[in-house]
């Protein structure tokens, strides 16, 4: 499993463990963890990009089932691709939540319009068959009379 962790280095041994972060939930999808939870100095030494590691550092990192590391790299190219594709072009979260809401307006309005519409043929086919009874009605009216 992918997450962003940051490298940070504990105060008494000197040794780096990594502080996770997000974890990818679906390939567009990241979930802030809000509870800490930290890969310990041992198992960090046990990878083999390690040596690439330093405090402060944020990293993605594969995960294995049982929570062992399979491959870290530096996240500081996929941090400017996110920043190139989303930030550049004014896409913010408070922007997004804007369009989400104009959307649900929309679609609101769509269904507003879509039950008027079918009120309306409603009356027409009702008229229709007044129109139709009243004809029928003046034909034998006329029949009648001659």
């Amino acid at each position: 499993m992918r997450h962003l962790a940051q490298v940070q280095k504990q105060q008494l041994s000197g040794k780096l463990n990594l502080r996770l972060l997000a974890v990818q939930e679906a390939e567009y999808t990241w979930a802030i963890l809000t509870e800490e939870k930290v890969i310990p100095p041992a198992e960090v030494l046990k990878s083999s990009d390690a040596e690439q590691l330093h405090e402060g550092l944020l990293v993605l990192l594969e995960l294995s089932p049982t929570g062992e590391i399979q491959h870290i790299e530096n996240a500081t190219n996929w941090v400017l691709d996110l920043i190139k594709t989303y930030l550049t072009s004014g896409i913010t979260p408070a922007f997004l939540q804007q369009e989400t809401e104009r959307a649900e307006q929309w679609r609101q309005t769509l269904t507003l319009q879509t039950q008027e519409l079918a009120r309306r043929s409603l009356e027409v086919e009702a008229r229709r068959e007044q129109i139709q009874a009243l004809e029928e009605s003046l034909k034998r009216e006329r029949e009648g009379e001659n």
